[in-house]
């Protein structure tokens, strides 16, 4: 329960750092069959799949090390599944992971 409320003030902090820095929020933890996606924004015109991972500490790896090629294929297929849903066939799209550690954000765009 926990890991839970770490990762849902997270989540709060990912969307006010990405309001801040100018992207429009346009979901929050999109699930599908698949799978989730934590937020979806919208950042100059490209739609932004943001994964944030919060950690209390590095005692266990960093956030980022968490997504690993097997949930970044999960992520895709759930993007991918909100796209057609959304008949969204002619936008950019990227994939983001924030990591947050204490009061450290770090933002990697593209990470994917």
């Amino acid at each position: 329960m926990l890991n839970k409320k770490v990762g849902n003030i997270g989540e709060a902090t990912v969307v006010n750092f990405l309001k801040d820095k100018g992207y429009k929020i346009v979901e929050l933890n999109y699930a599908n069959k698949i799978g989730e996606i934590d937020i979806i924004a919208s950042d100059k015109g490209v739609l932004v799949f943001v994964e944030v991972k919060s950690r209390s500490s590095d005692r266990f790896g960093l956030g980022r090390e968490a997504v690993d090629l097997r949930k970044q294929h999960k992520i895709r297929l759930v993007a991918e599944g909100y796209l057609k849903y959304n008949k969204l066939f002619d936008i950019g799209c990227r994939f983001d992971v924030i990591e947050i550690m204490g009061d450290e954000i770090t933002h990697i765009e593209n990470a994917f």
